[in-house]
């Protein structure tokens, strides 16, 4: 294999844009997901370990990894420090999975870095190994920029899928997080919560503190156990932190918060639903470990502003106002349960218009259990995305539950999510509440759509 002199040499005819590396990069997905780490090590050691130069916040769980990513990275960018982050999917343009300072990574800083990794995937093509996937070009992407460019004091650094044999578990964190464990991509991770938990705790490293909001006892086991073998701390919502939620109305939510180490009083977010207060209060605790363990500075008046200042595009975000819509990735069953408490409890309403698409690998059973509870009309749609689940065989399960419970529902169906989305909003009166939900491939195109009148780029 070449030397880097060599790989540096051969790269500059490459890509000559930025639309063309992104167009390789975004190709690459129906290479598919290929789980395990050995493509990864070898990038890395023709790219001269990059990853090595860099401190990482591993954030891993099936919900909440964005939030939270997103108040760490609010916070220690408040606080002073210098802050990459990365994370999965992106909504509108490909760049903003990789953010330096809370700002999208320079297209031509995307195009120097495809244009250095592409002789490399080319040539692990030829082996034994194959060609990398999109997510592992993606990663390799992403720490040469942090790596050899940017150098920032800290990398939110979020998990694609599961943990264990996820591209981005080639780092060595200073601090793992896992969100919590639900039903999602068990097609890939195993069909139980232990199974799905010992993927995720494989992103727990020997020696390195572990915080979680872990709830099943059955995966608390499974993560406790990790930690005792890789003899790690582990810090637990409801044992060794916890929150009290002092007050809630729309668009914000105060709460106290309690560690081993201290008592915080009076901290609030801005993002609605009560599994806010839960991934505030991990992104806290993982700040408290990292003041414990390597001396991190925060104010306590930083830390309260940029909680409170802390927005994630696509999580119950409200994107129209006449009629009102609100849009939100949930797109699990776990997902739609933290949904439909929001909207029974932060959004007055008179009726409730729900448009969604899923893809076809989800669990829509567990998924439409909490929807169909709360919403009067269903609109089903199909995602633009080639994983999509049929409109018509998802209104079938739809219908069928929705008698099962007793619901009388009007369920719709438009395959065509403009069209799907223009009768949701002729639909919804004045004092209605119009939610689009389900893959974010769906809820990309209808907030770039809503938003800017433009198609988004998304992708994973």
């Amino acid at each position: 294999m070449r030397t880097m002199n060599e790989e540096n040499q051969q790269t500059q005819d490459a890509f000559s844009s930025y639309e063309e590396a992104v167009e390789w990069i975004t190709g690459l997905v129906p290479v598919g997901i290929r789980p395990g780490l050995k493509r990864m090590e070898t990038m890395m050691e023709m790219l001269g370990h990059p990853e090595r130069r860099l401190r990482f916040i591993h954030v891993g769980g099936t919900n909440g990894k964005g939030s939270t990513c997103a108040y760490l990275t609010k916070v220690l960018v408040r606080a002073g420090y210098d802050v990459g982050t990365f994370t999965s999917p992106y909504l509108e343009r490909f760049t903003s999975r990789l953010r330096y300072n809370e700002k999208d990574i320079p297209d031509e800083d995307l195009l120097r870095m495809a244009n250095r990794v592409k002789p490399i995937a080319d040539e692990l093509a030829q082996t034994e190994l194959g060609h990398p996937t999109m997510f592992e070009v993606t990663t390799a992407v992403a720490l040469l920029y942090y790596g050899t460019v940017t150098y920032p004091d800290y990398v939110v650094w979020e998990v694609g899928l599961g943990g264990r044999l996820d591209s981005t578990n080639i780092v060595a964190p200073v601090v793992s997080v896992i969100t919590n464990v639900g039903h999602d991509h068990m097609d890939v991770l195993g069909d139980t919560i232990e199974k799905v938990a010992f993927e995720k705790a494989g992103i727990i490293k020997p020696g390195v503190a572990v915080v979680s909001a872990v709830e099943q006892p059955e995966a608390v086991e499974v993560l406790e156990q990790a930690c005792r073998e890789r003899k790690c701390s582990l810090y637990l919502l409801d044992r060794e932190f916890r929150f009290e939620a002092v007050s809630s109305e729309l668009n914000r939510q105060e709460f106290d918060f309690e560690s081993p180490f201290r008592r915080i009083e009076g901290l609030a977010i801005s993002m609605n639903g009560y599994h806010q207060y839960k991934n505030a209060a991990v992104a806290v605790m993982v700040l408290e470990v990292l003041r414990q363990y390597y001396a991190l500075l925060v104010e306590d008046e930083d830390l309260n502003a940029a909680l409170y200042e802390t927005q994630w595009p696509g999580r119950l975000e409200m994107i129209g106002e006449n009629p009102r819509i609100l849009i939100d990735g949930a797109h699990n069953p776990e997902g739609a349960e933290m949904l439909a408490d929001a909207i029974g409890t932060t959004y007055p309403h008179d009726k409730v218009h729900l448009m969604m698409g899923m893809l076809a690998t989800k669990e829509h059973s567990g998924y439409l259990k909490h929807i169909l509870a709360v919403v009067d009309t269903l609109v089903i749609t199909e995602p633009d995305f080639r994983k999509k689940m049929d409109a018509e065989k998802l209104a079938e399960l739809a219908r069928s539950m929705a008698e099962e419970a007793n619901r009388q529902i009007e369920i719709v169906v438009e395959p065509d999510w403009k069209q799907a989305l223009a009768r949701l909003k002729a639909q919804t009166g004045p004092d209605d509440l119009a939610v689009v939900s389900g893959t974010l491939y769906l809820i990309s195109d209808v907030r770039s759509w809503v938003i800017n009148r433009t198609d988004s780029e998304k992708g994973w």
